[in-house]
């Protein structure tokens, strides 16, 4: 007999023929099936009626009593006491009185470095009609008080008005004008704040282009929507030299962590559009950048990171199986991300409850850890040193656990 799957049990006379070493081998191989079919149905069962989410409840520990068991406990057969109603009479509170001023020294709600800020004087209706002479006899200054009010203007466009102005020499009668300033792309009447700030409404703001050519049209502009795509294509070819070399940065540094998300780009056919994807990869620097390739092979891997890495490089990546060949083939480690590790153990809580729950435990203990840097908002080397004195002795001991 063999483990392999068992397509028909062997009847009486089978079973009578066989010694005792291929009948134990038999109840083995039905037992092993039995134990995947059961794991099969469980996470079936899951899928279907349990919840999606992988909020970790730890098992029931036989000596805690819930509160309800200790009250009962303690007051055993005491009965409720019904509660006593009061009537309250009804009465009118008499409404703060407010000039909207701001006693603290500095408005928290804006940075008066960064922001314009606007100063409008409120003439004192004390002093309305009387001469600073007047006013000066009969009154003195003692100090003032400040309110601060966010408000809005209409969008800041200006046009820049280049005048040049035309010169003829008397003695040769030539005519000199100076040219206009360059600008970053030739010829176009947008300045670069303007293709900046298009660029980032709508990268960074989510603002698309037909929204602003309408904010633009409202602000007085005749410019056609075809020339804003333009304007950010354009845009986007300046500032490929810079993408280069952020992403050879990234390539040269010796911890990277990437990733891959599908998104829909060019098209297919009538309705329907191609399937890409891109591949977010950050360097040790806090360099990010975003490689687009039109399929998810293992390949793609191998042309995105590179197959010379430095010594020692570490690759943080989920459990997709392209990142561990990567890995293996270059000699890279592969460093898997915690979340993915955890929720093998956590579908095994109902397979094998007992170990599962001592994994998910001692991972909690690491995230804990990271709780702490989060609320201590630590960063840098802080956030390192953190690390290495209190994550890595947990880390060490959870893999001395699976070993």
């Amino acid at each position: 007999m063999s483990n392999a799957v068992l397509t028909r049990m062997p009847d009486a006379a089978e079973l009578a023929a066989m010694d005792m070493q291929h009948v134990a081998q038999l109840l083995r191989s039905q037992a092993a099936q039995i134990e995947v079919l059961r794991a099969q149905i469980e996470w079936f069962r899951r899928q279907i009626f349990g919840q999606k989410s992988e909020r970790y409840a730890p098992l029931p520990d036989a000596q805690q009593m819930h509160l309800g068991q200790l009250l009962g406990e303690l007051m055993p057969g005491e009965p409720t006491t019904p509660a006593v109603e009061q009537d309250v009479p009804a009465h009118k509170r008499r409404k703060a009185r407010s000039d909207f001023t701001d006693d603290a020294a500095s408005a928290p709600f804006f940075d008066e470095a960064r922001v314009p800020v606007v100063s409008i004087e409120v003439p004192n209706p004390e002093v309305q009609g009387l001469s600073a002479e007047q006013v000066a006899q009969q009154y003195e200054i003692v100090g003032q008080k400040v309110s601060h009010r966010l408000a809005q203007r209409p969008g800041a466009y200006v046009v820049l008005k280049y005048v040049r102005k035309v010169i003829k020499r008397r003695d040769t009668l030539t005519l000199h004008c100076p040219p206009a300033p360059a600008g970053v792309i030739e010829g176009s009447r947008a300045d670069v704040s303007f293709i900046v700030g298009v660029m980032v409404d709508k990268f960074q703001w989510h603002l698309p282009l037909y929204r602003q050519h309408q904010r633009l049209t409202e602000a007085g502009f005749k410019l056609s929507r075809p020339w804003l795509t333009q304007l950010v294509s354009q845009g986007a070819q300046l500032l490929e030299p810079i993408y280069d070399a952020q992403f050879e940065s990234i390539r040269r540094s010796r911890v990277k962590a990437v990733d891959e998300t599908p998104s829909k780009a060019g098209r297919a056919g009538p309705g329907k559009m191609k399937a890409g994807y891109f591949w977010p990869v950050y360097g040790e620097h806090d360099e990010v950048c975003f490689p687009f390739f039109e399929s998810r092979q293992h390949a793609c891997v191998k042309e995105l990171l590179g197959q010379a890495p430095q010594q020692g490089a570490v690759l943080l990546s989920d459990g997709y199986a392209a990142y561990s060949r990567y890995a293996e083939a270059t000699g890279v480690t592969h460093a898997q991300c915690w979340a993915h590790t955890r929720r093998g153990f956590f579908e095994a809580l109902s397979a094998e409850p007992q170990a599962a729950d001592q994994a998910l435990k001692m991972i909690g203990q690491v995230y804990e850890v990271e709780a702490v840097i989060r609320e201590k908002s630590l960063s840098g080397e802080h956030k390192r040193l953190h690390r290495l004195e209190h994550a890595k002795p947990l880390v060490e001991r959870f893999f001395a656990w699976v070993d």
